[in-house]
């Protein structure tokens, strides 16, 4: 009886722990903040885009660098000059969902002379 009376708290004890342990497991992480970032294309590579960047507030200044991007097809679609808007987020530096931007009026006169 003595041992009986030592093993069923340690074990409810130990089971506690492990529910307890679960359940901050599942905690969902914060998500990261995003923003939307334009830029020029300079060069497209195999390793990703480096892009001429507009200052992205709260995130970045303008700077011209290579970024990845989270699908590799963009590297197919997208090509040198072209206006693209991305997402991207707090502490990465991939572009993701990156979308082509139409020329602008002024940029397209500029490229029929």
């Amino acid at each position: 009886m003595n041992i009986r009376s030592r093993i069923i708290p340690a074990a409810l004890a130990l089971m506690c722990l492990l529910v307890t342990n679960g359940f901050a497991q599942e905690k969902p992480k914060e998500k990261a903040k995003s923003y939307t970032f334009h830029g020029k294309v300079e060069a497209v590579t195999d390793k990703g885009l480096t892009v001429n960047g507009e200052k992205v507030e709260g995130w970045m200044d303008a700077m011209t660098m290579t970024y990845k991007v989270d699908k590799p097809d963009v590297l197919k679609m997208v090509k040198v000059g072209d206006q693209i808007m991305a997402t991207v987020h707090d502490g990465d530096t991939t572009l993701h969902n990156v979308m082509t931007m139409p020329m602008e009026k002024s940029d397209k006169q500029k490229s029929k002379k």
